[in-house]
């Protein structure tokens, strides 16, 4: 752990449950665009963090401190609940007709196939891995932002036709900022090195991008009930309601994390992450 997190608290999993019974298709507003802007987490998110788990898991033999021990080991339970509870709206889409498969697909092959461990072993292995580790590193600075960003989106509550999913994102989101410095902390316990978090800061966040769009793409396209294409003025629109981050916003992001002095605790709020899990009904019926 760094010494520079005040806020440090001990993580752990909660295993929450969920009933989509009911649920709408269109779920944010009725509107396909915000909808799918979000569903695409349902999918992209389970895939990463599966991957995420595997790579944390051939890391945990190498930490050298018992704090980030217990830190890894924490964010590798939260990380697992979190898949599984996006899987579970996703397989309620899917029964709904929404045609996830083909997105799937290509997530699977990316995170496997190109992200794997590509069968290397000794010092090429330790190389591969520690950029693995760094790439996390950099995608959770990503899903640290969006945590923050739906903890404090309310613009969302009246516009939401399910509390749940709502509770849902505001959960994870939460759990998101309680541990955003985890996967840094490890990278910088493991090398630490400036060229290092900057290579792959430059290689993650385009990706990020690159697959929200084609995820965004692929799941308006397969909407059973109002298929479509994403345009630009439809995010710059609900960006200006409030119901999505501001592109300037997400342009800042970029930056922050070139600056050699960042470290992720300086950003978000662990007390209100804490508060929110506090107040969640999913994370409170899992007590």
């Amino acid at each position: 752990m760094s010494d520079r997190d005040p806020e440090h608290i001990v993580l752990k999993p909660r295993d929450v449950q969920w009933d989509w019974t009911g649920l709408p298709m269109h779920y944010v507003d009725d509107d396909p665009f915000l909808t799918h802007f979000a569903n695409v987490l349902n999918i992209l998110l389970p895939e990463g963090e599966e991957w995420f788990l595997t790579v944390f898991q051939q890391a945990v033999p190498l930490i050298r401190d018992d704090l980030l021990r217990e830190d890894v080991i924490g964010f590798i339970g939260q990380e697992a609940t979190h898949a599984a509870a996006h899987q579970s709206l996703l397989a309620h889409l899917a029964a709904e007709g929404l045609d996830t498969d083909p997105f799937i697909a290509q997530l699977r092959w990316f995170f496997q196939d190109m992200l794997g461990d590509r069968g290397l072993t000794g010092k090429a292995a330790h190389g591969w891995l520690v950029e693995r580790v760094a790439i996390i590193a950099a995608i959770e600075h990503v899903t640290s932002f969006l945590g923050d960003w739906i903890l404090n989106a309310h613009a969302l509550d009246p516009v939401s036709h399910a509390p749940a999913v709502l509770d849902l994102y505001r959960w994870h989101g939460a759990e998101e900022v309680e541990h955003r410095a985890v996967a840094f902390d490890l990278f910088t316990h493991l090398d630490g090195r400036y060229r290092t978090r900057l290579r792959a800061h430059l290689a993650a966040f385009p990706l990020v991008v690159y697959w929200w769009i084609r995820g965004l793409t692929c799941l308006m396209a397969a909407d059973p009930l109002r298929p479509g294409k994403p345009r630009w003025r439809d995010w710059y629109r609900g960006a200006r309601r409030g119901l999505l981050p501001k592109p300037r916003h997400v342009l800042r992001l970029f930056f922050a994390y070139l600056r050699p002095g960042y470290h992720p605790s300086r950003y978000g709020s662990t007390g209100q992450a804490v508060a929110y899990l506090a107040s969640s009904p999913a994370a409170q019926a899992a007590l």
